[in-house]
């Protein structure tokens, strides 16, 4: 049996804050930088060193409001609708709460590139400094977000905070196993994922992708999802450690992603080492050579 992976332990909140989908109402922008504020104060106020958004936590651009077409049909997304300066305004006041609380943040926003590339959908990592000292963009695309609305990304992402490696996925690709199994080659402890929406049972799928990973999994939704989906952080062993209300209501959930905790040790300890060995081909010389294994109408 491989060795135990030294333990780790960092403490993460999840959030679910209202989602908004006009980037045209300025308003509507305050609105939501206020209110991820106020939550990245209510994290720091529980002990977490990391927080993790939703996607659109300032706005999820409407495919109709944005549409050249719209607002009845979906067409290329006419992005000088966007209220570029307001939208970066709220992103540094975001970034420099993050480095008076000394709280890491991963926020979710639109990333504007030069025109005339669409912008990618992505998620900020804002170090306890008040650096954005990485950037995942969105690979996995809806139909409708590839064809009329964002530039695709191209590569994982990861970064650490007290020695606990993340790893970042957004939008759809909760639906994309390949994805999470990359992020356990690349050793990641824990994925933050954020979305905007709950479809194909997302909370289910978060715990599967967990269990067979043996890493932490954070789901991260709007407010509005909670009935059906919370916001909520699944341990190793699959099970849910902690959720946000299933009120509609914006909060966060905080817990310690503890490797020596009972919901991880067995996971994190044996059945991520053992899987990995599995995987390496140590079978091989197991196999045999009889005609009996090799025939395979043979009856018993």
């Amino acid at each position: 049996m491989s060795e135990a992976r030294n333990l780790k332990s960092v403490r993460l909140a999840v959030a679910q804050t209202p989602v908004r989908d006009d980037p045209r109402d300025v308003e509507a922008l305050r609105d939501s930088g206020r209110e991820v504020r106020a939550l990245m104060r209510e994290a720091s106020a529980q002990g977490a060193r990391i927080v993790h958004f939703p996607e659109g936590a300032i706005c999820f651009p409407s495919k109709f409001v944005m549409s050249v077409d719209g607002p009845d049909a979906v067409g290329p997304a006419d992005w000088d609708r966007c209220r570029w300066p307001v939208l970066h305004s709220e992103l540094a006041a975001i970034a420099e709460l993050a480095g008076t609380l000394r709280l890491w943040t991963v926020i979710a926003s639109v990333h504007r590139l030069t025109e005339p590339n669409r912008p990618h959908n992505s998620l900020y990592v804002v170090s306890d400094r008040g650096e954005v000292v990485t950037r995942y963009d969105e690979r996995l695309l809806s139909k409708t977000k590839v064809s009329y609305m964002y530039s695709p990304g191209v590569s994982p992402v990861t970064f650490e905070v007290d020695g606990v490696r993340f790893g970042c996925l957004l939008g759809m690709e909760i639906h994309y196993p390949e994805l999470f199994a990359e992020y356990e080659k690349l050793d990641v402890d824990c994925v933050l994922f954020s979305t905007s929406g709950t479809p194909g049972n997302t909370a289910a799928q978060a715990q599967g992708h967990a269990t067979v990973n043996s890493y932490w999994v954070s789901l991260s939704v709007p407010s509005q999802h909670s009935v059906t989906a919370p916001s909520g952080i699944v341990a190793p062993n699959g099970d849910w450690l902690a959720r946000c209300p299933a009120d509609g209501s914006p909060s966060v959930a905080v817990v310690n992603l503890d490797d020596s905790s009972e919901a991880a040790a067995d996971a994190v300890t044996y059945g991520r080492p053992w899987r990995r060995e599995a995987r390496a081909g140590i079978y091989t010389e197991h196999q045999v050579n009889d005609p009996r294994s090799e025939d395979r109408t043979a009856a018993f």
